[in-house]
């Protein structure tokens, strides 16, 4: 693999990207029981439009696509926040395209950002995953990160 680059998303990235986004997380969302898909579409735009109110322009937040080499391999989605202790990072998207998965992608993209933000002071960076995502749940693990909450659900 080559050397993997983060390069902030272009207009057209973005607006491609925020489609996309906001149908996947709503579909995660009714994938994990939480909601109905029609209540999870909501809350997906809700969320997105709350979260990225100036898109690319929000402040705090860094869209970056990643590149291997010339070509795009995934993308992933950061909020900074400063706090009483120092800054914060929260991961709120990340992805691997699906065609170049387990190739060490998703691991270089997570040394990527977790390298940009000890060069920034950040303290720690934070991350929700679904709980029917084990690869990603198993990646995260892998890569140091330690669960801090978990919800659990019984149907009836």
């Amino acid at each position: 693999m080559a050397t993997l680059r983060l390069v902030p998303m272009t207009g057209e990235q973005y607006d491609r990207y925020r489609q996309q986004a906001e149908v996947r997380y709503a579909r995660n969302i009714a994938d994990s029981g939480d909601m109905p898909l029609p209540e999870a579409r909501e809350k997906s735009r809700r969320d997105h439009e709350r979260l990225l109110p100036d898109g690319l322009d929000t402040p705090g937040h860094q869209l970056w696509t990643a590149y291997d080499g010339d070509a795009d391999v995934g993308m992933l989605w950061l909020h900074v926040e400063p706090k009483s202790d120092g800054p914060h990072a929260f991961v709120y998207d990340f992805e691997v395209r699906q065609d170049v998965r387990r190739q060490g992608h998703g691991r270089a993209i997570i040394e990527a950002v977790e390298e940009w933000c000890r060069e920034r002071g950040v303290v720690s960076i934070g991350l929700s995953v679904f709980g029917f995502n084990l690869a990603a749940r198993r990646l995260y693990e892998q890569v140091g990160f330690e669960t801090t909450a978990i919800r659990m659900r019984k149907y009836l």
